[in-house]
């Protein structure tokens, strides 16, 4: 069983990793990769280690308002509200996560790449100021964006099989990610634990 003094560790950790990662913008010959975070991993490993859904939901909350700090605004009070929602969202695709293998683990870093693109998009056409509020105004507005999302995919796996592979490696988190199940407890490898 997982004591709280390392889920405290864990926490904290997630919370540094994330806020690192949110102001650490790589580049590829050249050119920004944006949207390259870590916090699709972290909220899926906060919402696949911490049994409480609220203490999971404030690793992404924590992370994103830290390093808000130091970023620019968000433009408008709408667009606040979505990018927070579409980074904490995933901690409820942790349950699934916490079967410990690696389909619905990095399944779970795709579809919360494809929830950030589709619902903060929408966020910035549904005002109508910046796009017209018809068919070709969303596809423009999406047409738009994909510069931006196009290395986010890539980010989120790397990011998330790294998190998830760092949680069994460095001992954070002995034995792995422990799941109570009513045929006993579970490590994130699958393996029984006692």
């Amino acid at each position: 069983m997982k004591s709280r003094l390392s889920l405290a560790v864990v926490w904290f950790v997630f919370v540094a990793v994330a806020v690192i990662g949110r102001l650490w913008q790589p580049t590829w010959q050249g050119q920004p990769l944006w949207n390259v975070t870590p916090m699709a991993g972290v909220a899926l490993a906060a919402g696949a280690v911490f049994p409480n859904t609220l203490v999971a939901a404030s690793v992404p909350i924590f992370a994103i308002g830290i390093s808000n700090l130091v970023l620019p605004a968000y433009g408008s009070f709408l667009m606040g509200i979505v990018v927070f929602a579409a980074m904490t969202w995933p901690i409820f695709l942790g349950k699934i996560a916490r079967s410990g293998k690696w389909l619905p683990i990095l399944g779970g870093a795709l579809a919360s790449s494809l929830v950030f693109f589709l619902t903060t998009n929408l966020a910035c056409w549904v005002p109508g100021s910046m796009y017209p509020r018809s068919f070709e105004g969303l596809i423009a507005c999406f047409s738009a964006a994909l510069p931006f999302y196009r290395w986010m995919p890539v980010g989120d796996l790397v990011w998330t099989a790294a998190i998830f592979t760092g949680l069994k490696l460095t001992g954070l988190v002995p034995s792995g990610i422990c799941v109570i199940t009513s045929s006993g407890q579970t490590d994130l490898t699958g393996q029984k634990t006692t």
